[in-house]
């Protein structure tokens, strides 16, 4: 008969004992890590853009981000970082921490054509970072100053014809969309054209407005209000096909320029390495914004169109952006260095 002190346990149960109580740890670990992932957001995050404010990108921004704060339950705080065709808030985005506290929202036409005009940057859209969700495209319009005698394309080819060097192209920065979408202009009409690089809408606006500039490339939202103060002319879009709010403006392509075509696509990206279950939670929350009815229709009103892009084909949209404007910028004959 084996005797047992009593609060003891038998030697050969020990190992069996220790057993459970080394699986109940983990499990506990287990629990309070999947809670402690649960809890995402805890804390405000950063969405940050590669464009000062009043732009498309920044207009943009800060509308999704409002509706996404309602569905995550945290602020969304918006981030200008403008300058060098974009490249200053990919390599800010690009270099913060992977854990969902900082996103960025991606002018991915504008990103495509700056990976191949630059020939070096410390960051890019692809490598350094995870697609979370397509939220719209924003074409531009082609605006003029309303005190320039032409109003169609055709007439503007012919009066930049007249005098070639003469007259300028404004953009919102080297190497930008606003830039690139120009230099293809110039191709593909054989007219002669100064460029004077802006950082931004906001800041080229102005010199446009005064007919220091002659033409540009310009976001709808940002330039739409000058339009309807008769201050500026539209002459076409630079989508494939027409704009909704804008049913009577031609497209570039329709003015006489075959071939042109410029969607301007905008998703949101995370540094790469970002969690899965982090990605999937912005994800929704974005869904859930862009399906707001009121959200449709206040930026329907200022050109941009609104569409849920899941990351897969999201990514497989920003692939084709980059080889589509690499093409272009080599065509183009654009260097930035």
């Amino acid at each position: 008969m084996i005797c047992q002190t009593p609060g003891s346990a038998h030697p050969s149960l020990r190992p069996v004992t220790q057993r459970v109580l080394a699986g109940l740890v983990i499990g506990a670990a287990t629990l309070l890590g999947s809670v402690a992932h649960a809890a995402y957001p805890d804390r405000p995050i950063q969405l940050v853009l590669s464009f000062p404010p009043a732009g498309a990108t920044d207009i943009l921004a800060r509308a999704v981000g409002q509706k996404m704060s309602e569905s995550l339950g945290q602020t969304i705080v918006v981030e200008n970082r403008p300058g060098a065709g974009g490249n200053i808030g990919l390599a800010y985005a690009a270099k913060a921490a992977p854990d969902g506290y900082t996103i960025y929202m991606a002018a991915v036409t504008n990103a495509a054509i700056a990976a191949a005009a630059y020939s070096a940057q410390s960051a890019h859209l692809i490598k350094d970072f995870v697609p979370v969700a397509g939220v719209a495209t924003v074409p531009h319009m082609l605006v003029i100053p309303s005190s320039l005698p032409v109003q169609n394309v055709r007439q503007l080819i012919s009066y930049f014809k007249a005098a070639p060097g003469k007259y300028n192209f404004a953009s919102q920065g080297a190497g930008t969309l606003s830039h690139l979408e120009s230099e293809v202009f110039k191709a593909a009409t054989g007219v002669d054209l100064v460029h004077v690089p802006y950082k931004g809408s906001s800041q080229a606006l102005p010199d446009l407005l005064a007919g220091r500039s002659s033409m540009m490339f310009d976001s709808i939202p940002a330039s739409m209000p000058h339009v309807k103060s008769g201050k500026l002319r539209v002459l076409a879009v630079a989508s494939g096909k027409r704009v909704g709010m804008l049913p009577n403006v031609p497209t570039v392509d329709e003015s006489g320029v075959k071939g042109f075509e410029a969607n301007n696509l905008f998703g949101i990206e995370a540094p790469k390495g970002t969690p899965a279950a982090v990605i999937a939670t912005l994800s929704k929350a974005i869904q859930t914004a862009l399906n707001s009815p009121e959200l449709k229709q206040r930026m329907e009103a200022q050109g941009v169109e609104l569409k849920f892009t899941p990351a897969d084909e999201f990514g497989r949209m920003v692939d084709k952006e980059f080889r589509t404007w690499g093409k272009a910028v080599e065509m183009a004959k654009v260097k930035l260095d």
